[in-house]
């Protein structure tokens, strides 16, 4: 749902064409799966801007984000009653469309200084390649 026509299936399915070829070519596999445990509600708001503030984002875009972050609190109701309201420094909310983009953007370079095959979708990663003996 992220990019259209492609989907957590469409991630599945790269997958296990990579692993069964390396099956076929009979050698051993590394992988590493990985899922996020309340992966929104831990993205830092410093570094998610800071990466937004690379070349070729525009300005004002950056400036939005830390405006819509900024300031955010919640607070909840049991009974009839609410609590507190409560300030939340980190994280991105979740149910809005472009709330999962933002999470992207902030594990988007996760790639980097990996040698190996790596495939994301949302919270989800898995990371593999082929052993060499």
């Amino acid at each position: 749902m992220f990019i259209p026509r492609y989907s957590c299936e469409s991630q599945v399915i790269t997958v296990h064409q990579d692993l069964a070829e390396y099956l076929e070519e009979n050698v051993s596999i590394n992988a590493i799966i990985i899922d996020v445990s309340k992966a929104f509600d831990f993205v830092p708001h410093d570094r998610l801007r800071m990466k937004l503030a690379s070349p070729g984002v525009d300005s004002r875009v950056v400036f939005w984000v830390k405006e819509f972050l900024v300031g955010r609190t919640h607070r909840v109701k049991i009974g009839g009653q609410l609590s507190m309201e409560v300030q939340v420094t980190p994280g991105v909310p979740q149910g809005r469309a472009f709330c999962p983009l933002l999470f992207l953007l902030y594990v988007n370079d996760i790639w980097r200084n990996v040698n190996s095959s790596i495939r994301l979708f949302a919270d989800d990663c898995i990371i593999y390649r082929k052993m060499t003996h």
